[in-house]
């Protein structure tokens, strides 16, 4: 006795292309959501570590922004200025209107 296995459906050249183009699409899917998340990810932690660095120069420059304004002072420059034997004499200064 032969076996019946149920009627064989033949597929068109088409629809065999169309059927390979839907699994190919079903296996990529996956793998480029994947590979989209990582990319994303890597840039965010890129970017953290850049304000990080911006972050840490801004305070370098407020330190020093500091250290220009107390070297600036008046009384630090009389200071150095004692220092070097030099002297503030007021009869020296000139007035230009």
């Amino acid at each position: 006795m032969k076996k019946t296995t149920g009627p064989v459906i033949k597929l068109r050249k088409g629809e065999k292309l169309i059927m390979t183009l839907i699994a190919i699409f079903a296996v990529l899917t996956p793998v480029v959501i994947v590979y989209s998340s990582a990319s994303l990810s890597s840039s965010n932690i890129e970017v953290e570590k850049l304000r990080q660095q911006i972050e840490e120069q801004e305070n370098i420059n407020a330190s020093l922004s500091m250290q220009v304004d107390e070297l600036a002072s008046l009384s630090t420059i009389q200071d150095v200025a004692k220092a070097y034997g030099l002297s503030y004499n007021n009869d020296n200064i000139v007035v230009v209107e």
